[in-house]
């Protein structure tokens, strides 16, 4: 077995689960070879495999892509907080488009969980392990709007378990290009990670991703656009934008998944507006220890309020 760089490769010594094989193959904890393999991140004999129950037989040859190791832990930074909601359990916070979540390779620290570490002083729950604390789950670096983060271990597996249920109510607001035709409806799509492009996720074929349902519907029709509402049934990465650009109608700003009207290129450049125009708007939950049903709002943030009045006109 070979290591260059990052890249571990090798052939398969026993038959059996491809987890369990390249586990023992590779040195790596099953678990780990389990993660990788749902980022997209394993191939043997060149094609890039995702589920770890699929058979493998020895001789097979793969190759596994490991990513840089996170921060061992993250350090309390003084880096300011919107706080919507706090008690002894957990906090609530309005994340500015532009601060990734938690530490990871490229974003070492300036993350929610420095400021959080700060603002807690290192009171947050430690299920997330000491690179994320508190996180329960995450919104994209230039996603803004509202968080739950965890400050106790029992808040932590009681949102844990609301969202592996799917009873969290969480609704988005995005600008997209067009007009979905019907205003309303459900995208359903399985998401996994692309076997083209590790850094992106792709709509897959069913039993290959994790399921995912995106109920939207269209609020205002503005100039080569609409402002929708997205509610998610599923929450998984980067569904929002994968499930409107699979309809044809892409988040404004999005580097990745969008594609922005030409006629409305012009205003984009004009604002500087260079991000996805999705806002995690409303949050809902039954709070983890009182017991009660809590709800949260976030206004719309200037930069994408600014380019819906721009597109009003």
């Amino acid at each position: 077995m070979g290591v260059c760089a990052n890249i571990i490769e090798g052939v398969v010594g026993a038959p059996g689960r491809i987890d369990k094989a390249l586990a023992e193959a590779s040195g790596l904890s099953r678990e780990r070879v389990k993660a990788l393999l749902g980022e997209g991140r394993v191939r043997l004999s060149g094609a890039a495999v995702t589920q770890a129950s699929l058979k493998v037989e020895p001789g097979t040859p793969f190759a596994i892509e490991v990513p840089e190791a996170a921060p061992a832990e993250a350090v309390p930074q003084d880096i300011p907080l919107a706080i919507v909601f706090e008690d002894d359990d957990l906090i609530v916070v309005d994340k500015p488009a532009g601060l990734v979540v938690h530490p990871a390779a490229g974003n070492l620290d300036g993350t929610l969980v420095n400021a959080l570490l700060h603002h807690c002083r290192g009171r947050l729950s430690g299920i997330g392990g000491v690179a994320r604390p508190g996180i329960v789950h995450r919104i994209d670096k230039d996603t803004s709007g509202l968080l739950v983060v965890a400050k106790s271990d029992r808040a932590h597996e009681g949102l844990a378990a609301q969202f592996a249920d799917h009873s969290i109510v969480r609704a988005y607001r995005a600008v997209v290009g067009g007009r979905p035709v019907p205003a309303a409806g459900t995208v359903r799509g399985a998401i996994a990670r692309s076997v083209h492009d590790r850094k992106k996720m792709a709509l897959v074929e069913d039993g290959r991703g994790k399921h995912a349902v995106t109920h939207f519907r269209s609020l205002e029709a503005l100039r080569g656009a609409t402002v929708v509402e997205c509610r998610l049934e599923t929450g998984r990465t980067h569904q929002v934008r994968v499930h409107m650009a699979s309809i044809g109608h892409g988040l404004l700003g999005d580097p990745v998944y969008g594609r922005t009207p030409s006629t409305l290129r012009q205003s984009l450049q004009r604002l500087g507006f260079s991000r996805q125009a999705l806002h995690a708007a409303e949050l809902g939950f039954v709070h983890p220890v009182s017991g009660q049903s809590v709800q949260f709002a976030s206004p719309l943030p200037d930069d994408m309020q600014t380019l819906i009045d721009e597109l009003r006109h």
